[in-house]
C-alpha cells in the first residue's frame, strides 16, 4: 500500500509495513469542497496476530494489555488522525502515532526498590506531630472556677 512503511520499535524491533491496514474516510472540520469531495481521515490499524511473527508473543501479550482500549473487535491497533487536509500528512502522523503508542507499551517500569524511612526524618515526623499537638491542647477554652 502507499505510504505505509515499517514501524521500527527500537532495540532491533521491526513491526513490517504487511501487519499494517489503512482504511480512508472523509473528514470533518473547515475546508469547503475539498473536504466533501476527498477522503483525507486516516484509520491506521497494526494488526497484532500478525505482528507476533515480528516481535514475539510475549511482546505481543505485552502490547495487547497495555493498550487495551485501544484494541478493536478483531484485536487490531486502532490509530485515527484527521488533523491534516492532506493525505499523506495524515498518513505521516498515524504511522508516527502508531510507532509511539507500540515503543511506549513496550518499556518495562522500573521495579521499585523497598526503602525505610531515615531515623532524621523520624525524628521529624514525631516532633511536628508534637507541636500540632501542643498547639491544639492551647486552644481549649478556660475552665469554669
Amino acid at each position: 500500500m502507499a505510504g505505509v512503511r515499517d514501524l521500527h520499535l527500537g532495540a532491533g524491533r521491526v513491526v513490517p509495513a504487511a501487519c499494517l491496514e489503512l482504511r480512508f474516510a472523509r473528514s470533518g472540520g473547515p475546508g469547503g469542497q475539498h473536504v466533501n469531495k476527498t477522503e483525507t481521515k486516516v484509520d491506521l490499524r497494526c494488526d497484532l496476530g500478525r505482528a507476533a511473527a515480528a516481535l514475539g508473543e510475549d511482546l505481543v501479550a505485552r502490547i495487547r494489555e497495555k493498550l487495551v482500549t485501544r484494541l478493536d473487535a478483531d484485536g487490531k491497533v486502532v490509530v485515527v488522525s484527521e488533523e491534516s487536509r492532506s493525505r499523506a500528512r495524515n498518513i505521516d502522523a498515524a504511522l508516527d502515532r502508531m510507532e509511539e503508542l507500540l515503543r511506549a507499551a513496550l518499556v518495562r517500569p522500573k521495579a521499585r526498590r523497598p526503602t525505610r524511612p531515615t531515623r532524621g526524618s523520624q525524628e521529624r515526623r514525631l516532633q511536628t506531630k508534637k507541636r500540632r499537638a501542643d498547639i491544639k491542647r492551647g486552644r481549649g477554652g478556660l475552665g469554669e472556677d
